[in-house]
């Protein structure tokens, strides 16, 4: 009897033992393995990091120039840039169809006055926008005027200002000295703005040939009739410019004997490359019309100005790319024709991500 109560008391020390020392082992793991920011915290995006090509080739330098020169944004760490995948995703391809050689001639363009009269200059937040008409390109101007200091805000700006450029306080890049405009290259945050090209030229030609909410009298009176009297087909056609002339003008080899007598109002319909040149300049960001509600938030806290200024208020359903509107202004135009519009475009569509139409498959 003595030896089993002795057995009983060895055993359930042995249970006592064994679990004590669980428990122990448990608690070392935890603290050892434990990661301090996951369990229980709040879960961040996953973000990745990206070095521009431009910043990390000037990064020894960029410790030798004046302080006003120094990068900003919250952006930025050293020469990075962290951008969310899908920011990424656009930068890569943008790189990718840059280094193809087939698409050359449609990718790349030199970074002349033309392209540098596009970009406007915030040098207080050191910020560089380059404009591509019909993409909402009025709101960021307003953003960057109030930025500027010209008004305390957007709601203040009255709207014969924002394209005032002797009132509005934006300067171009182009009034700078080529050492100022190298240096604001190689460090300020860049972006701009795509949307479907299609879609673009349709809304630039509503809104410059039918519509004109500016009265702005040279497009009706001066562009269009140079545009009828090249292209239009049936010289007993009286009506005014109709979007089949406009394609016809878009899409010839030649277009550029016109373009020069229409001097800088071309910026409405000519291409993003032509524009911007982004494949001569690095941008930090290229935002799409089409996510600009996701888009525009994002655009201001990379810059690290979210804090100081909002994009306004988007109307529901704005930018939404409208697919039926597309195929409708092309339905009546020959495939011949569209055919030689995406050819000029073609560089547009493939550096940004977007598909070639489908009636233009068919």
């Amino acid at each position: 009897m003595s030896d089993n109560m002795h057995h009983q008391w060895l055993l359930l020390a042995a249970c006592f033992w064994v679990i004590f020392m669980f428990m122990v082992a448990s608690k070392f793991i935890t603290l050892t393995f434990k990661d301090p920011d996951g369990y229980g915290a709040k879960q961040e995006p996953v973000i990745l990091t990206a070095v521009t090509k431009v910043e990390e080739a000037h990064k020894p330098e960029e410790e030798r120039w004046p302080e006003e020169f120094q990068p900003t944004g919250k952006a930025f760490t050293g020469n990075l840039i962290r951008q969310p995948l899908v920011h990424m995703e656009r930068l890569e391809l943008l790189r990718n169809v840059c280094r193809d050689a087939a698409l050359r001639n449609l990718s790349h363009t030199a970074v002349s006055k033309f392209v540098l009269d596009r970009i406007f200059v915030c040098d207080k937040h050191k910020i560089l926008f380059c404009q591509t008409p019909k993409v909402g390109n009025t709101q960021w101007k307003k953003v960057l005027i109030v930025l500027n200091g010209a008004y305390s805000s957007i709601e203040d700006i009255p709207e014969n200002i924002v394209h005032d450029h002797e009132k509005n306080g934006l300067p171009r890049l182009s009034s700078f000295s080529d050492s100022e405009i190298k240096k604001r290259l190689n460090l300020y945050f860049k972006f701009f703005i795509v949307r479907d090209p299609f879609e673009r030229l349709i809304s630039a030609f509503k809104d410059k040939f039918v519509h004109n909410p500016r009265f702005e009298p040279w497009y009706r009176h001066e562009i269009a009739p140079g545009i009828i009297r090249k292209y239009r087909k049936n010289r007993t056609e009286t009506r005014g410019l109709q979007f089949e002339d406009f394609v016809r003008y878009l899409g010839d080899p030649n277009h550029r004997w016109l373009d020069v007598q229409f001097g800088d109002h071309i910026i409405h319909w000519v291409t993003y490359v032509e524009l911007c040149a982004p494949c001569e300049i690095t941008y930090s960001v290229i935002g799409h019309h089409e996510t600009l509600e996701d888009d525009a938030p994002y655009i201001l806290k990379a810059a690290g100005i979210d804090h100081l200024v909002s994009y306004p208020t988007i109307p529901p359903g704005i930018t939404v790319y409208n697919r039926t509107k597309v195929e409708r202004y092309f339905s009546g135009i020959s495939k011949r024709d569209i055919r030689r519009l995406y050819a000029r475009f073609e560089g547009d569509f493939k550096l940004f991500g977007y598909r070639e139409p489908d009636f233009l498959l068919n």
